[in-house]
């Protein structure tokens, strides 16, 4: 079974899951650290390319890079 909860992990190193979850017995889990910075990026990213997409989306943009759309 594979399964992913959200966790906060305290500083002390107490993790506080995020919301409860039932197991039929003790279970070996994998822990992943995220590191915000990455995930403020990440939002940075997506809420730009809808401006981008103004761009991208030009007739001369679609020409320029048409000769990478050519199936072989």
């Amino acid at each position: 079974m594979l399964k992913s909860v959200e966790a906060i992990i305290e500083k002390n190193g107490e993790v506080c899951l995020q919301e409860p979850i039932h197991l039929r017995k003790r279970c070996k889990a994998i822990l992943t650290i995220l590191d915000e910075k990455s995930e403020v990026i990440a939002e940075t990213a997506l809420l730009s390319e809808a401006v981008l997409s103004e761009d991208w989306n030009r007739p001369e943009e679609a020409e320029a890079w048409s000769h990478l759309q050519k199936v072989r």
